[in-house]
């Protein structure tokens, strides 16, 4: 994750909507990047990607995986000590969060 947040008069409306629903995800639970844009009903995985690599570092960033289970490689390892913090069933040989067991469908 590169970016941070900046005022929310400057960030893009879609950017500041993604955010919001990372800052949500429970602990030990995470959303792929297209379950975040099908929760939205905007954009899409690639667009939720983008908006994460942009902005994302001030949120929960290994909440958000692709459709594998995965982060992308630069930060498997940052994300893996984060999993075991919380909790997350994560498999570390494969490098990937156990989606079946831990996918939040954004309910409260």
């Amino acid at each position: 994750m590169t970016g941070s947040i900046g005022p929310a008069d400057e960030t893009p409306e879609f950017v500041r909507l993604v955010l919001d629903v990372v800052r949500r995800i429970p602990q030990a639970q995470v959303m792929t990047y297209g379950d975040i844009a099908e929760y939205l009903e905007r954009g899409s995985a690639r667009q939720v990607g983008a908006a994460m690599a942009g902005y994302g570092s001030a949120v929960p960033w290994w909440r958000v995986v692709n459709a594998s289970g995965q982060l992308p490689e630069q930060l498997r390892g940052r994300a893996a000590a984060e999993y075991f913090a919380e909790g997350t069933p994560y498999d570390p040989e494969r490098e990937r969060v156990r989606l079946a067991r831990c996918r939040w469908d954004g309910s409260a």
